[in-house]
């Protein structure tokens, strides 16, 4: 398959659905670009699309079939596995009924293998237990399509972010979770500064930087905010009277609803605790810009009132007539690349295929008919959080977990532990070999990734495009559909004998049209993509369904029966959990800019880890003062469902009464850092997504004697370390740690972690045992292998310098003086902490740019340094070292 002619494919990240051309270079490596060709990107990549590459190794993938024999997995072959899986399901099945099963599934799943998991278990199994991890990212914003519009439908398009006067991002961090569409905006403001940018947002994000309004509310509180709007844009008069009498019901219950609690603005503004005039002169400019486009994230949706938040958002667009109009309309950014199209394909348990509708015998009978299926699910299935406690409980006794890792992703994810340890049968399709999930795993099943496997996925904006495979199928790994059909197959049930993903893409295509019409019919229609030949599906371009159109319901006519919309009451409430004495702290999750799930990815990639490279606790510093807890050293942070240790920053963004964790680590990478264990199960009653933005938590002190960091090209045995984490660098990996213990010879103790037992090795080191200070470096033939740095305190010597040395093939007599020495000899060694990933430009090196040549402007930066100058996703941070830098200047000129 070696190849030097680029591939057009789709980035796997987030929803934005980034066009990639990816090439097999002779030497087998993979050169990454943008596809200037796709609409979504024109050809601009953020940093973890452009790191790509960087993630396609073999280390710790799963590369053969296991089962689990006698305690431990044991490799078998293909037929031996699948054999275990089909018998298994049957034998449960058979005792205990078809609902006894499930497969819990991803948006990291192709449409088609989401379409044949589905088929498979709603059709044939005839249970609706299949859920996705989307559940926990986009379900509330399906039910509020669905509740307003009748069908789950996105009515615009990216471009409508550069062609509107006004946008609102809510509870969205656009500039680090959808930078190619954040950079979208910046270039709009540049053009047209006189657009308003408003960041609704309860931490200061990088997105804030870019902000002309900032409205800090309160979590959980969206509801009373956009209420108040709308009774704001009632009493002005700004009602669109024809539209809402013509296209739409229900605007006097919902107005009725807002009044009780939200028609003061004043009281809405204590509510949210948000500057009244701030939230005025939102107000006016909503109600004054007819362009306005409410973008809208997992801020919104992560909530136990995350449909109505969304409602809320759609009343005010409903109310003013803006919707599927050029330059307005809400916007639901989808958190997966596969999100939208899991939804079109029925991946979640309270839904069909083809946005058919699961409580809905019409429905019902039009898919079994479809499909030719012994029988349909006739109820719908549990949904995620509800799955795991059923599993717990004993009445769901398999599950097949495919693409996703939920001890590390659920809420209450040691609850999701105990589930899978007295699991009767756990499947799991990955591609990795290490995920938390693997462990409870009684057959484990390799699967394709990124750059293998074939087939299409659906982005934030309706739009379908390709993945298509560059590189060969690695070790016994096969497609998931493949896999599906396989177990479906020996199951004895018909229908899934697809030979390649076009032809599940036909059948899909094929469900959509079907009865399409009358009392089934729906926007979701493939029509046009019926009957694709082979070579016309390799070659499918990026296009948006339905066919030729960019937005929906600009003709007033939406997907309910009568072709009204719906406005929806939505009578505010607080979170179910509200601090107390015991846990007075909330706590908000989320993403961090150049990481990507639980990193089984992007952790492979030296590059991503540099910018943020260990989990952490972002709090107030008063907060801080308050509880004990100190910026740069350890603290647990702990509620009713569990704990986390990470270590304390101020960011800088964070409130007073909240605190701030990212949710990538798990324990592949780190000792005690899933904050899924910490988050409470409650769900919203509609959507069933979790809360994973306010659980009530308690911070206190980790107290450890010492701190550590090791780079080292070997990996280590770190039993015994009570904290630690490990993170990928070039050629070497790099550990932080941290020990509850006294070690009393810090030398011993050194070579033994770093497993350097012979006594002549190459061994340099450097002791002051009266303040507990070590460093030493392992060399071989003069090359650095290992070094490692231990204090009593946190603030131990750069990583960064460090890690230039293993590039190096000989440590020259000034790095290893500057080893001992604990720092750099050389002016401008030490780059500092990474700020721009793609180019790999420090904090030191911006700051001494701007100091030196007199910058004050990011695109100045970028002129000099690169710095902000491929996907711009460091710019926000840029923009906040130029004015910290610029400050200091100044002070110091000062008399």
């Amino acid at each position: 398959m070696t190849s030097c002619m680029p591939v057009k494919t789709t980035c796997p990240y987030c929803g934005v659905g980034c066009g990639v051309e990816a090439t097999r270079l002779p030497d087998g490596a993979i050169r990454i670009a943008g596809d200037g060709s796709h609409p979504a990107n024109q050809g601009r990549l953020c940093v973890k699309g452009s790191a790509l590459g960087d993630t396609l190794g073999l280390e710790n993938r799963l590369l053969q079939p296991q089962v689990r024999v006698d305690g431990e997995l044991r490799r078998v072959s293909w037929d031996a596995a699948l054999d275990k899986v089909a018998g298994g399901l049957r034998a449960i099945i058979d005792a205990h009924g078809p609902d006894a099963v499930a497969l819990y599934v991803s948006g990291q799943l192709l449409t088609e293998d989401y379409y044949v998991a589905n088929k498979f278990m709603k059709g044939y199994v005839g249970s609706a237990n299949i859920d996705t991890n989307s559940r926990l990212c986009m379900s509330s914003a399906v039910a509020g399509h669905k509740r307003a519009f009748g069908e789950d439908i996105v009515p615009g398009c990216y471009d409508d972010l550069e062609l509107a006067d006004m946008i609102v991002l809510v509870g969205s961090n656009t500039a680090w979770c959808h930078p190619i569409l954040f950079q979208r905006i910046a270039r709009l403001k540049e053009r047209r500064p006189e657009v308003k940018l408003v960041v609704i947002d309860p931490r200061r994000t990088a997105t804030c930087e870019l902000a002309d309004v900032h409205l800090p509310v309160k979590p959980g509180t969206d509801v009373w905010l956009f209420n108040g709007l709308l009774c704001h844009l009632a009493r002005e008069g700004m009602v669109d009277d024809a539209f809402v009498t013509q296209h739409s019901r229900g605007l006097d219950e919902a107005l009725a609803a807002a009044h009780v609690d939200c028609g003061d603005p004043l009281q809405v503004a204590k509510i949210c605790k948000v500057d009244p005039h701030a939230l005025l002169a939102f107000y006016r400019d909503f109600a004054a810009t007819r362009k306005v486009v409410t973008a809208f994230s997992q801020g919104v949706n992560q909530s136990s009132s995350g449909t109505d938040k969304v409602n809320s958002i759609i009343n005010c667009h409903l109310a003013t007539g803006r919707i599927g109009q050029p330059g307005m309309g809400p916007f639901s950014l989808t958190g997966q690349p596969n999100a939208m199209g899991g939804r079109e394909a029925g991946g979640l348990a309270n839904m069909l295929a083809a946005h058919l509708e699961l409580d809905n015998p019409l429905h019902r009978d039009t898919v079994q008919t479809f499909w030719d299926a012994p029988r349909i699910a006739s109820k719908p299935g549990l949904k995620a959080v509800d799955l795991f406690h059923a599993i717990e409980a004993g009445t769901v006794k398999a599950v097949w977990i495919i693409a996703t890792n939920p001890l590390v992703s659920m809420p209450d994810a040691d609850q999701v532990r105990r589930a899978l340890a007295q699991c009767e049968l756990v499947v799991v399709s990955d591609i990795s070999a290490q995920a938390d999930t693997n462990a409870h795993a009684d057959v484990l099943l390799p699967a394709l990734g990124w750059g293998e496997k074939d087939g299409t996925v659906t982005n934030s904006e309706r739009r379908i495009s390709r993945q298509r495979a560059f590189l060969p199928a690695p070790g016994e790994a096969r497609a998931d559909w493949q896999v599906l059909c396989a177990v479906a197959t020996r199951m004895g049930y018909v229908g899934f004998d697809f030979a390649a993903p076009q032809a599940i893409f036909d059948e899909h295509a094929r469900l959509s049209a079907f009865r399409n019409e009358a009392e089934t019919a729906r926007l979701f229609n493939l029509s046009h993509l019926v009957g694709l030949s082979d070579a016309q599906y390799d070659g499918l371009l990026p296009q948006q369904w339905p066919q030729g159109r960019a937005r929906l319901f600009g003709d007033g006519r939406f997907a309910h029966a009568d072709g009204r919309a719906r406005f929806v009451p939505t009578a505010p409430r607080a979170p179910r959990h509200a601090p107390d004495e015991d846990y007075p702290l909330i706590l908000n999750t989320g993403r961090v800019r150049d990481q990507w799930h639980t990193m089984t990815r992007t952790g492979k990639a030296a590059r991503l880890s540099d910018h943020v490279a260990e989990a952490f606790i972002d709090i107030h510093p008063q907060d801080a003062l308050l509880y004990s807890v100190r910026e740069g050293e350890l603290a647990r942070v702990s509620s009713a469902w569990g704990a986390m240790v990470a270590r304390v920053v101020h960011g800088g963004g964070i409130a007073r009464g909240q605190v701030f964790v990212p949710i990538h680590w798990s324990d592949a990478n780190a000792s005690d850092a899933r904050v899924g264990a910490v988050v409470n199960p409650v769900v919203d009653p509609v959507s069933g997504e979790p809360e994973f933005k306010h659980t009530p938590v308690r911070i206190e002190q980790f107290r450890v004697h010492w701190h550590a960091f090791v780079l080292s090209r070997t990996p280590l045995n770190l039993d015994g370390v009570a904290h630690w984490t490990r993170i990928q660098g070039e050629q070497f990996l790099r550990y932080e740690l941290a020990g509850r213990q006294r070690v009393d010879d810090l030398g011993a103790w050194a070579r033994s972690l770093l497993g350097v037992a012979d006594p002549d090795a190459d061994w340099l080191d450097y002791a002051d045992a009266s303040a507990g200070v070590y460093r030493a470096v392992h060399l071989e033939a003069g090359r650095i292998e290992q070094c490692v740095f231990i204090s009593p305190r946190p603030d131990l010597p750069s990583r960064a310098w460090l890690a230039g040395l293993f590039a190096h093939p000989l440590m020259d007599a000034a790095d290893r003086a500057g080893v001992l020495l604990g720092q750099p000899i050389g002016k401008g060694v030490d780059a500092g902490p990474t700020v721009c990933s793609c180019f790999g430009v420090g904090r030191n090196t911006i700051c001494a740019a701007i100091r030196e040549k007199g910058l004050t402007t990011a695109a100045q930066v970028t002129a000099c340094v690169k710095a902000g100058g491929n996907c711009g996703s460091c710019v926000p941070e840029i923009r906040q070292l130029l004015a910290v830098t610029l400050a200091e200047t100044l002070a110091q000129s000062a008399p």
